[in-house]
């Protein structure tokens, strides 16, 4: 049996849309074989009519000749499988939609011809372009328009679609009209679906050869599982990397359990083996379903479970909530979503930019970094470009098991889900996990992430050619210690060395190496004379109250330093 599987080629395509425009309906109405996941399996979705979790459902048509013609694929290829993966539309969700995005090769998008794009539209379309190179557009409900206006209302809904779309990556994408159920989902079923052919061959158009690889640690994303009687417990889902074989042993990391893999079925036929993008049911003996109803399973030892997280970070250009340090986002990460507080961090100023599209976007722990209050934006004062460069640490409130490089979404999803805003703030990709719980003091110093710091004083009086005594820069309870060695710079261009402090103000006093040069001494000296006229007593400036403070302030003295966030020691830096 399983020779006949490896035939068919398996192109898994994302329904995605608004709640209500009838996704289910158009899945229910292409498919011939539903998958056990498939069509609102969930008591609570039923009663709602809203599918709650991920459908899945597949129907098989002859291979396309194109394909067959273009020769990039490995095997001779008879049959071509479509696997409907049908996304929930209502927004609470979106966190299943994005678990179901990761192993989508098409996206059709659902759009009630009547009602138009709506809120969540919007976001499917977000995860689309996050997710998925290519998209079809689906027009249902057209049996609701009146048949004599039917036509005009299409092409208007059409050229609305294309003025949509014409700003992100899918804007020349086909866009079609269907009545999946006329009559409504309540109508008897005597009433034939309308375009449905010509969507089949639409779809059949758009297929390409999806890039499949069997090498590297299995990963598959279980959506259901459930026990068969003297058989064992099965589990259905989609494999997202590597491939896998009947006797592998496999494990489920959020359990820490493994398990030997009994049997595989591919849409009810046995087949020895499967990899990357292919839809199965793993058959494991000695496991409670109740355990898992969705995750993750994987080779054994390669998924990590992290505390904390580096990505690379771009914000979502339709979010327009602020991107702030330490605020918390919803993180969906592998098939998680989970509380999380962000930092955002940049290059420092001046340093060359990466190329773009390396995946680790030049991230590394000997390389420094410029800590950001907020996420940075290409939107300057003269000019708009693209975002800089810049990452985010992710701290989360409970553990995640994900793997690498994996795709990481934050969103603020308490936002009002009736509100016309969109709640997907910024997306990227995982570049280091931080395993230790521990990791503040084990694993954050190894974050080279600094502030800059700038203090400014004055020069309070000359002691000699080599030394000068400042005041202003620190205040009286500072200890003073901990800044002996660091250079300073005089606004008249000397550099010195802060050598310890004076008296018991904090005044401190400035080694001046190479000695001060004239101008500044007849500036000083004629500053300070100035204050004795005035009769400004022994302790310099500070006694006279009236005097105009020009001309203290005449040499100011500039401290620059930096000092790294996550330093335990707080050591101030200078370059």
């Amino acid at each position: 049996m399983a020779d006949n599987l490896s035939s068919t080629l398996n192109f898994n395509i994302g329904v995605l849309g608004h709640v209500d425009s009838g996704k289910t309906s158009l899945a229910r109405a292409l498919s011939s074989t539903a998958s056990t996941a498939a069509f609102d399996k969930n008591p609570q979705s039923r009663e709602r009519g809203i599918t709650l979790d991920l459908g899945f459902s597949s129907f098989t048509v002859d291979f396309p000749e194109q394909l067959r013609e273009s020769g990039d694929h490995q095997r001779p290829y008879e049959n071509l499988q479509f696997t409907l993966v049908d996304c929930p539309g209502h927004a609470s969700l979106i966190r299943t939609i994005i678990g179901g995005a990761q192993i989508i090769d098409l996206m059709m998008l659902v759009v009630d011809v009547v009602k138009g794009v709506q809120t969540q539209t919007a976001e499917c379309l977000l995860i689309g372009e996050m997710t998925c190179p290519r998209m079809v557009v689906v027009l249902n409900k057209t049996d609701l328009l009146p048949a004599n206006k039917r036509q005009s209302a299409i092409e208007r809904m059409t050229k609305r679609l294309h003025k949509t779309l014409e700003n992100t990556s899918f804007k020349d994408c086909p866009v079609i009209a269907v009545a999946a159920k006329p009559g409504g989902p309540e109508a008897a079923d005597a009433q034939e679906p309308q375009g449905l052919s010509e969507l089949i061959e639409l779809l059949k158009k758009q297929t390409y050869i999806p890039r499949r690889d069997p090498g590297g640690d299995l990963l598959m994303a279980v959506d259901h599982c459930f026990s068969i009687r003297g058989q064992g417990t099965v589990m259905t889902g989609t494999i997202l990397q590597g491939s896998l074989a009947i006797n592998d042993t496999v494990e489920i990391p959020a359990l820490k359990v493994t398990k030997k893999v009994k049997s595989i079925q591919m849409f009810r036929k046995p087949v020895s083996g499967a990899m990357q993008g292919d839809r199965v049911g793993v058959c494991v003996t000695q496991f409670d379903p109740k355990l898992l109803e969705r995750g993750l399973v994987c080779t054994p030892g390669s998924l990590r479970t992290v505390f904390a997280a580096v990505i690379s970070a771009k914000k979502i250009g339709y979010f327009k909530g602020s991107l702030s340090t330490r605020a918390k986002f919803h993180i969906t990460v592998g098939h998680e979503t989970v509380m999380a507080r962000v930092t955002f961090f940049g290059l420092p100023p001046g340093t060359p930019h990466p190329q773009p599209g390396s995946l680790e976007m030049a991230f590394a722990f000997d390389r420094e970094y410029l800590y950001q209050e907020d996420y940075v934006t290409g939107q300057g004062e003269s000019s708009a470009g693209p975002d800089p460069e810049q990452w985010a640490l992710l701290e989360f409130e409970r553990p995640v098991t994900c793997p690498l490089h994996c795709l990481t979404i934050g969103s603020k999803l308490d936002t009002d889900i009736h509100a016309n805003a969109c709640r997907l703030a910024f997306q990227g990709r995982l570049l280091h996990g931080f395993e230790d719980k521990g990791y503040a003091e084990t694993g954050l110093p190894r974050l080279l992430i600094y502030k800059t710091k700038h203090k400014e004083g004055q020069v309070e009086r000359v002691t000699d050619d080599y030394t000068v005594i400042g005041r202003s820069l620190f205040k009286k309870e500072t200890n003073l210690q901990i800044f002996v060695g660091l250079k300073v710079t005089l606004s008249t261009g000397e550099t010195g060395v802060i050598e310890g402090g004076f008296g018991q103000s904090g005044k401190f006093k400035i080694r001046i190496p190479e000695g001060l040069r004239s101008e500044t001494k007849q500036l000083l000296s004629s500053t300070t004379s100035k204050k004795k006229g005035k009769g400004g007593g022994k302790d310099g400036g500070t006694a006279n109250e009236d005097e105009p403070k020009t001309d203290a302030q005449h040499v100011s003295i500039h401290l620059d330093f930096k000092r790294y966030v996550f330093d335990p020691h707080k050591k101030m830096v200078q370059s």
